[in-house]
């Protein structure tokens, strides 16, 4: 369904920008109330529910033995799927993951993956035969902008919040709902990704719809301990060399901002 917010409220949003104001009075690099809840799922091996102002979303942690894939024979594997749901805004409807759905599941994936933040080789059990798959399923319960920051958010809580689940070598089976003490072999640095938003000349973070649904360009932005290691950039505005340091330079401060705010959740 075609749904654009009305050309008067994006002509009062690009105002308000020019003079620094947004319309909830917060900062152009102030992240809305972020609300956590960890372990909401009894079927998932790790779960999270993350708020962030009206955005709502789940991410879910399921593991399962499998065949590592044949250029990593001693590597586990990591599978990151986002599922939109219609209920979640008039926007989205029924049918197969649009671009939207598969991109949000790739920038996941990409700072995950690029961060090593999972040791793969720790959930090697046999080489070249039964490895740890982790599945990062990630659904949307309201789009009200910024999905993609909360979805990054969930999945690190969620990870953090894994237990393995007993694994029965003789009969080769995994004992679901019997969960061990162990956790997933996770790097002691956290990476969590930030996303910079262009409208105009100013840069936001955290815009509700309206101010994405306006918004040229996108970059997302992965880093754990001040090291980058995923870029993403969205829509087709280019962005100019200065505008991309004004975005890294944004990220940093933003990054440490949002991390204090979720450390909790991360013991």
């Amino acid at each position: 369904m075609e749904i654009e917010t009305p050309k008067v409220t994006a002509d009062r949003i690009k105002q308000y920008l020019l003079e620094n104001k947004r319309f909830d009075n917060r900062g152009l690099d102030d992240f809305r109330d972020i609300v956590i809840e960890t372990d909401i799922s009894k079927k998932a091996e790790g779960s999270a529910r993350v708020k962030i102002g009206k955005t709502e979303v789940i991410v879910g942690v399921k593991l399962d033995v499998s065949e590592p894939y044949s250029d990593t024979p001693d590597q586990g594997n990591l599978i990151t799927t986002a599922e939109l749901l219609p209920m979640s805004s008039p926007r989205i409807s029924l049918g197969r993951p649009g671009i939207d759905s598969i991109e949000l599941g790739r920038i996941i994936d990409r700072c995950i993956r690029e961060s090593k933040f999972i040791d793969m080789k720790k959930l090697c059990i046999k080489k070249g035969e039964k490895v740890w798959t982790v599945f990062l399923d990630i659904y949307s319960l309201n789009d009200d902008g910024n999905l993609l920051d909360a979805a990054a958010i969930g999945a690190v809580v969620a990870l953090k919040n894994t237990k393995i689940p007993k694994y029965d070598e003789k009969e080769e089976k995994v004992m679901y709902g019997e969960l061990t003490n162990k956790s997933l072999p996770l790097k002691k640095e956290t990476p969590l990704s930030i996303t910079i938003w262009n409208i105009g000349d100013k840069l936001i973070v955290d815009p509700t719809r309206e101010e994405e649904d306006i918004a040229e360009t996108r970059i997302t932005i992965g880093s754990y301990n001040g090291s980058i290691c995923s870029i993403q950039k969205g829509e087709k505005k280019p962005l100019d060399y200065n505008k991309i340091e004004e975005a890294l330079d944004m990220h940093e401060k933003v990054w440490n901002k949002v991390f204090k705010k979720i450390e909790k959740y991360l013991k």
